[in-house]
This record gives structure tokens, C-alpha cells and sequence, in this order.
């Protein structure tokens, strides 16, 4: 899957699945025939045959361990509110995450995490690089890159999804691919342009063991 087209229907388990890029890539991603199960903290109605739901939270090893099972792919679109406090939900999450893809033989992780984690820093702009992030953002993404690092520490087939600034905007399939980020700075794109990423990504496999950056 790393190199070579997978045309096949595949069992996807999208972790964050109620809105943004989860819901988004549920829906694409059925659309195509695959088989999805979105999982979310909170309940929500989902109305594809091919879409089945579980309710649970990613801190809990047995609610990760139960939706991960049988899959082909797992994949993190899970976002929190803006906080100051300190931050463990990416971290811990992935932790359930990597122990219970151990446990039943799933080798496939695709994780978003967003502009400011690990080699992005300083390139989201003046404002969002010297006042947003360090001021409104600054323990969620101190644990985006704690949650990154045990990605890249793991011996799954992995692929980090960074966007830039995200929109509600359509899905248009023309954006940026960003791997050597020098002289770069993130501009928006959509969440179903994101999902359109990680959709190709699962079918034509490009950037496996790569943190892409996403932006038009």
C-alpha cells in the first residue's frame, strides 16, 4: 500500500468522524465503496449502507480496541477546543490507538494533526505563528507533537496529515502536497479538500511515512 494502487473496497475506521474532516472523508470515502465506520464521542445520525457508527472516546482502550478491530486503515481527525490547559487527548488517544492496532493486526494510520506540530512551526504566518499559537494554542499542540512523535516511533505504515488553515469551502482536488517546507508559509484549505487527500492517499499511495503539508 505504500507504492502500489489499491483499487479494492477497504474498511476504514475514521476516529472523529461527528464533523469536519472526518465527517467529510465518511462521506467521499463511501461514496467511492468503501466500507467506513465513523466513531465519535457524541452521537449523530449517519444514513449511508455503507457507514456503520460507533459512539466511544479514544481515551478509553476498550472503546478503541472494539472499533479497531476488523479494519483495513485507521484514521485520526480528532480536534478539541481551544484551551490553555494542559493537553493529553492526542497522545493518550493514540496510545489506545497504537496498542489496539497491535492487538488486531492493523498496520495502516493516518493521523491529522495541523499547522504548528513538529516541523511546521513558523511557518503559519506572523499572527498565527507569534499569537495565536503560543497564546490560545500553544498545550494542544505541545501534545500534537508528543502525539506525532509516538507515530513516527511505531512500526505501522503511517502517513501525518498537516492542513493549513481549514474552511468550510468544496472540495476541488487542486491544492498543494508541501514535504520540503524552506521559504513556505500555510495558506487554507478546505476540510473536503483534506478528505480528498487522505482518499487518494488510501487508493493511489504517494506519501507513506511523510508528514505532508496541505494548502492551495
Amino acid at each position: 500500500m505504500t507504492g502500489e494502487p489499491n483499487p479494492k473496497p477497504l474498511r476504514i475506521l475514521v476516529l472523529g468522524a461527528r464533523r469536519g474532516i472526518g465527517a467529510e472523508l465518511l462521506k467521499s470515502a463511501s461514496a467511492a465503496g468503501h466500507h467506513m465506520t465513523g466513531f465519535s464521542r457524541l452521537p449523530y445520525a449517519l444514513m449511508s449502507a455503507n457507514i456503520a457508527y460507533r459512539q466511544g472516546d479514544v481515551r478509553s482502550p476498550t472503546d478503541i480496541s472494539a472499533a479497531v478491530k476488523g479494519q483495513d486503515v485507521v484514521v485520526w481527525t480528532v480536534g478539541m477546543s481551544i484551551t490553555r490547559d494542559p493537553v493529553s487527548l492526542f497522545s493518550e488517544g493514540t496510545r489506545n490507538v497504537l496498542h489496539a492496532m497491535a492487538e488486531h493486526g492493523v498496520r495502516k494510520l493516518i493521523a491529522v494533526t495541523g499547522i504548528g506540530a513538529g516541523n511546521t512551526k513558523g511557518h503559519g504566518g506572523f499572527s498565527y505563528d507569534h499569537i495565536i499559537n503560543p497564546l490560545f494554542l500553544r498545550t494542544i499542540y505541545e501534545d500534537k507533537d508528543r502525539q506525532e512523535a509516538l507515530i513516527r516511533e511505531s512500526k505501522l505504515e503511517w502517513m501525518i496529515v498537516r492542513p493549513g488553515f481549514l474552511t468550510h469551502g468544496p472540495r476541488t482536488g487542486s491544492y498543494r502536497v508541501v514535504i520540503d517546507l524552506e521559504g513556505v508559509r500555510a495558506g487554507k484549505i478546505s476540510r473536503a479538500d483534506v478528505a480528498d487527500f487522505i482518499l487518494r492517499e488510501l487508493t493511489e499511495p504517494q506519501h507513506w511515512f511523510r508528514a505532508p503539508l496541505l494548502t492551495y
